[in-house]
C-alpha cells in the first residue's frame, strides 16, 4: 500500500454511528409487506418505471451486454439509494477500518479494508471518499471489494453503476433468460447482491413489477 492510502488510513476514527447501525438492522426481520411499505416500495416502482421509460437504450446495451434486464438493476437502484438521491455521508474509510476492528465481522471486513487502500491507491477512490454505514459507495452502493471484481468506472456514474451492477450479477450465475424470483435459476444472484432476510425477495418482487409483471 502506498502512502497516499496510508496517510488516508491515519485520519480515520472511529465511527461510532456505524457500529450503531451495524447492531440495529431489523428492517430484514419484517415481512415482504412490511419491508416494501417502510422503503417506500410504491413509489420506487413509480418513479422506476418513468426512469426505465426514458433510458431505454442504455438498458438494452446492459441486457445485450450481460444477459440483465432492466427490472432488476432499476430495482437495486432505487433499494439501494432512491435512485442516488441517498448515497450516504460517512467517511469511508472510517466506516470500514471500524467494522474491521469490531469483532463482529472482522475478517469480512479486513479485506473490504485492504481492497478500500488498493483503490485510494490507484485513485479510483478518493481518501474522504463518502458512502454509506457500513462503507458502500457509489449509486448502488458497492463494497470496495467488488469495486475491484466488478467495477467498470466511476459508481457515482449512474450508467457505470448499473453496468457494473449488471457484471456482479453476470459472474454470480446470471444467464439471459432464466426467472429470477425465489425458486428460480437467478435468485441466487440477487441474494449474492444482498442476502439479508427479506432484502432479496423485495428485489425480486420489484424487478417483476417494473418488468410489468404485475
Amino acid at each position: 500500500v502506498k502512502s497516499n492510502a496510508l496517510k488516508a488510513f491515519a485520519k480515520t476514527s472511529y465511527a461510532t454511528k456505524t457500529i450503531s447501525a451495524d447492531r440495529n438492522q431489523k428492517s430484514f426481520k419484517l415481512t415482504l409487506e412490511q419491508f416494501m411499505a417502510k422503503r417506500g416500495g410504491k413509489a420506487i416502482a413509480s418513479k422506476g418505471k418513468s426512469i426505465k421509460k426514458q433510458n431505454e437504450a442504455l438498458f438494452a446495451r446492459i441486457e445485450k451486454r450481460y444477459g440483465v434486464p432492466a427490472g432488476p438493476l432499476i430495482a437495486i437502484w432505487g433499494m439501494e439509494t432512491g435512485f442516488g438521491s441517498q448515497r450516504g455521508n460517512q467517511n469511508m474509510l472510517s466506516s470500514i477500518a471500524t467494522l474491521a476492528y469490531d469483532c463482529r465481522r472482522s475478517a469480512f471486513f479486513t479485506e473490504h479494508l485492504y481492497a478500500a487502500l488498493q483503490l485510494i491507491d490507484r485513485g479510483a477512490l478518493s481518501p474522504a471518499q463518502r458512502g454509506s454505514m457500513h462503507g458502500e459507495v457509489g449509486q448502488t452502493q458497492f463494497m470496495p471489494k467488488a469495486i475491484l471484481a466488478y467495477g467498470t468506472g466511476n459508481l457515482e456514474n449512474s450508467a457505470n453503476a448499473l453496468n457494473s451492477t449488471a457484471n456482479f450479477l453476470k459472474a454470480h450465475g446470471w444467464r439471459a433468460g432464466a426467472g429470477y424470483q425465489p425458486g428460480e435459476a437467478h435468485f441466487a444472484a440477487i441474494q449474492a447482491w444482498n442476502a439479508a432476510g427479506v432484502y432479496p425477495k423485495a428485489l425480486a418482487l420489484m424487478g417483476r413489477q417494473l418488468a410489468g409483471g404485475e
